[in-house]
């Protein structure tokens, strides 16, 4: 229970990819962690690429990042629609500049572009994005996760074990 004091952000909206929210999720709170989802409403089921769902914790206007030591980013096209909300993107950009622990994976990567903070950082995606991360300013690397001091990146689900270990690590030593 090694991450039982820590607690994370996962941000949701329809058509996420199911295992890119859900593999971390259940690794964090196996190891002890709270993991909120938040989304643009509360109480409110959102519905994943193949159509498994969850049911949101908290709107975005409820939550403050500041009680949070770390954020998910899952992918599939949710972050194409996460990316259009301020408050998502200052809750990236805060989790940046106190060096929280930032999780993305796949099309996660559009929601950090949008929040301009991969300028020189190392980081993977699905390679789909490969060329908006680069135009953003990232060092992109087809690797299953690159970790970037605080940034966790990975490709795409079958890098999840990988993924999900890094984060809780990094997590854990914060």
């Amino acid at each position: 229970m090694r991450l039982q004091n820590k607690k994370v952000i996962a941000l949701v909206s329809d058509d996420f990819e199911d295992l890119e929210l859900w593999y971390p999720v259940l690794r964090l709170r196996e190891e002890g962690a709270t993991v909120h989802i938040v989304g643009k409403e509360a109480n409110k089921p959102y519905t994943g690429k193949y159509g498994v769902p969850v049911k949101s914790d908290y709107a975005f206007n409820e939550v403050s990042p500041e009680d949070y030591d770390g954020i998910l980013v899952p992918g599939g096209w949710s972050p194409d629609k996460l990316r259009r909300f301020e408050e998502v993107l200052n809750f990236v950009r805060h989790m940046d500049e106190y060096k929280k622990t930032i999780g993305q994976i796949c099309h996660a990567g559009w929601v950090l572009i949008s929040a301009g903070i991969l300028e020189g950082r190392n980081v993977t995606s699905t390679p789909g994005i490969k060329d908006d991360m680069m135009n953003a300013g990232a060092n992109w690397s087809d690797e299953a996760v690159v970790e970037e001091g605080h940034i966790i990146s990975a490709r795409r689900p079958p890098d999840l074990p990988p993924y999900a270990k890094a984060f809780a690590d990094h997590l854990a030593n914060q």
